[in-house]
């Protein structure tokens, strides 16, 4: 059992260390709900971002989530999508 501590003041969330390895997780995590549900639009900005990283195999994912969406949810994934870059 995990017994240390923790300090939440100096943690840095995940995506501010973010490789291309970790944001394509991210994109697998949203997009099979093993966070508790599925959120398209977050997989589709984060398989976004990982293929603009370098993960190839994350732009199929992208284009197979995409045909579930509809044109506002894309383009809103999209709009995060750029939002996380101009932050990171």
């Amino acid at each position: 059992m995990f017994q240390s501590h923790i300090d939440t003041a100096t943690a840095m969330p995940v995506e501010h260390a973010a490789n291309g390895d970790v944001l394509f997780d991210l994109g697998m995590m949203f997009s099979t709900g093993r966070n508790g549900s599925v959120d398209l639009i977050a997989a589709h900005k984060w398989f976004n971002l990982a293929a603009l990283k370098g993960r190839v195999d994350a732009i199929a994912l992208r284009r197979e989530i995409a045909e579930q969406m509809s044109e506002h949810d894309i383009a809103t994934a999209q709009r995060e999508a750029r939002a996380w870059m101009t932050l990171h």
